[in-house]
């Protein structure tokens, strides 16, 4: 589960259709990678730290 709010989820939301008015597919791709740069933040790490670490907890998963 996310640890971002729901109201800066929003906050992102209306930021990128805003850029990308006409391109709802684009809005979804710029919208997640938002999110997991603003959750990345949130736990002190780089962009590409926590996609990695994501990545790691995935694998263990039985």
């Amino acid at each position: 589960m996310s640890k971002i709010k729901e109201k800066d989820i929003e906050e992102i939301r209306r930021v990128v259709k805003k850029e990308f008015p006409e391109d709802p597919a684009l809005q979804q791709v710029h919208i997640a990678r938002k999110i997991i740069a603003k959750e990345s933040q949130l736990e002190g790490l780089s962009f590409l730290e926590y996609v990695k670490l994501l990545g790691k907890k995935v694998k263990n998963v039985p």
